[in-house]
C-alpha cells in the first residue's frame, strides 16, 4: 500500500490520507473545492465542482493514473437543487462516465456545497 500526497491538491483536514494506491487501485479521500494554493473556497456550485474536479485530478496524476481510469465515483452535494449544475461541470471531468453515486448530505466540512472521492485503475 503506498499513501498519495501532492501539494497540487489540499491537505487533509484530519487524520487521513489525500488517498492510497493498493491492488492497483487508487482509492482518493473526499475533496473538496478548495484552491490548494490559497486554501480559499470560491462562490457557487459551478465553481466549488470545477476546483472538487480538479482537486481529484491532482491527486489521480499524483498516483500515476487519470480521470479516464476512474471507475467509480461518490459525490456529495449539501442542497440536491445542484444537481443539474454539478452533473455540468462534473461531466467535463468524468467523460469516461464511471459508476456513481450521488447523495445530498446534511452538511460538508468548512461549509462547501459539494465533495467527490473517486476510485481509480492504476
Amino acid at each position: 500500500m503506498n499513501i498519495i500526497d501532492t501539494n497540487k491538491a489540499p491537505g487533509a483536514i484530519g487524520p487521513y490520507s489525500q488517498a492510497y494506491e493498493a491492488l492497483g487501485l487508487v482509492i482518493t479521500s473526499g475533496q473538496l473545492p478548495v484552491n490548494p494554493q490559497t486554501g480559499d473556497m470560491p462562490d457557487g456550485i459551478a465553481a466549488q465542482a470545477e476546483w472538487s474536479c480538479k482537486n481529484v485530478g491532482a491527486i489521480l496524476e499524483a498516483a500515476g493514473t487519470g480521470f479516464g481510469k476512474v471507475i467509480k465515483t461518490t459525490c456529495f452535494l449539501a442542497d440536491m437543487g445542484d444537481f443539474a449544475a454539478f452533473n455540468e461541470v462534473y461531466a467535463k471531468y468524468f467523460t469516461s462516465k464511471p459508476a456513481r453515486s450521488c447523495v445530498a448530505v446534511k452538511a460538508l466540512p468548512k461549509g462547501a456545497l459539494c465533495e467527490i472521492e473517486a476510485i481509480a485503475v492504476k
